[in-house]
């Protein structure tokens, strides 16, 4: 019987495993549910490459000049040793600005190996730790790119914050550097609201670090400053986002995640993802492993066109309020006859039914004019 690791690595093919970030484990808890995501993600499958070569591309990403825009505003964050980024941070967490901080560029020189990888979180595990014994030391501490381990369907993962900044005012806070703007002091909500899940997921990860080594986790704030360009130029501006909801949520989320070894037992042990494959062969895998689709899936999953489509004519594509409004009415055509009175419910649908019923009766009454 082939381990566990071996059967991931034959699922992915032949190529090496693509990491796993904020963004993937922020989308990937967003639906705990979906066995397919789950399995994909902790084989380390490139599901960009995986969702072109069947034929339904990804629509949305960054583009190059986001990019590059959002690359060129965090250098210039980070220039001479980050001194405006701590004034910023210290201001907006209303703590005197310190006179002086260490700068601790633990990103530099990486190389992405494995062995890499290892060397760079130990690195970053010693550093992180050596701050904790005097939190109320004058001088603060600034980690630029520490690389953290968290565990995600049975996985170890590693997870890299823009910045961590150690002792002002006894605390540790994690610092996000984001390229879109607040213009006249509104931020895009949703951006803000993917910020501050991924920020959940670093402060998750830095207070299991601190609990591992048997310190308190509560050295970690749940306030994360988040800095972006104001208006339309590269002026920064800090703001504080309380992710105390985000944590609650991501730790249940992640405690509901079956382990990866327990999802396996339910895949047929000849299921690929290997973006080499045939596409037909790789769509009848997929179809082979559970998937649980909804509309939000499309701005955070490569595969959800693939999902969608084949979830066309089923009454949860329409999104979980309906699949819970409905339960037990599998598809559109159903739902259609059951609120036209064509057919008899069974009695597991007899209440999905009623409101069914109801709705086609105010519809009609709408179209008519005449109130009933």
């Amino acid at each position: 019987m082939r381990s566990t690791e071996q059967r991931l690595a034959g699922i992915r093919g032949g190529v090496p495993p693509r990491r796993h970030n904020a963004r993937t484990i922020a989308a990937l808890t967003g639906n705990p549910g979906c066995t397919r995501r789950a399995v994909l993600d902790s084989a380390g499958v490139d599901k960009t490459r995986l969702a072109e070569r069947i034929g339904f591309p990804a629509r949305f990403g960054q583009s190059r000049f986001a990019i590059t825009r959002g690359n060129a505003f965090e250098a210039q964050l980070k220039a001479d040793g980050g001194t405006e980024l701590l004034r910023l941070v210290a201001e907006r967490l209303g703590v005197p600005v310190p006179e002086s901080a260490s700068w601790t560029d633990l990103g530099d020189g990486a190389d992405d190996t494995r062995h890499d990888l290892a060397a760079r979180q130990q690195r970053s595990r010693d550093r992180l730790l050596a701050a904790v014994p005097s939190p109320e030391a004058d001088t603060a501490a600034l980690f630029d790119h520490p690389l953290l381990g968290l565990d995600v369907a049975g996985q170890r993962v590693h997870l890299e914050p823009d910045l961590v900044a150690a002792r002002l005012a006894g605390r540790w806070h994690v610092v996000e550097i984001k390229s879109f703007p607040v213009i006249d002091g509104q931020a895009d909500p949703a951006k803000v609201a993917a910020a501050a899940i991924q920020s959940a997921v670093y402060v998750l990860a830095l207070r299991d670090l601190l609990t591992a080594a048997g310190h308190d986790p509560g050295l970690v704030g749940t306030d994360v400053v988040l800095v972006c360009p104001r208006d339309f130029g590269n002026q920064p501006v800090a703001s504080l986002v309380d992710v105390r909801k985000q944590l609650l949520v991501l730790r249940r989320q992640l405690d509901r995640m079956a382990r990866i070894d327990t999802l396996l037992a339910g895949v047929p042990e000849d299921f690929t993802a290997d973006p080499q494959a045939d596409p037909a062969t790789l769509t009848a895998a997929l179809t082979r492993v559970d998937a649980r689709y909804a509309p939000e899936c499309l701005a955070t999953c490569e595969l959800a066109y693939f999902c969608r489509h084949e979830t066309r004519g089923q009454t949860g594509a329409l999104g979980r309020p309906v699949r819970e409004a409905l339960g037990g009415v599998a598809t559109a055509a159903e739902a259609l006859a059951l609120a036209a009175g064509e057919r008899a419910p069974e009695p597991e649908q007899a209440e999905a039914a009623a409101l069914l019923r109801a709705a086609a009766q105010l519809r009609a009454d709408a179209l008519s004019g005449h109130p009933g």
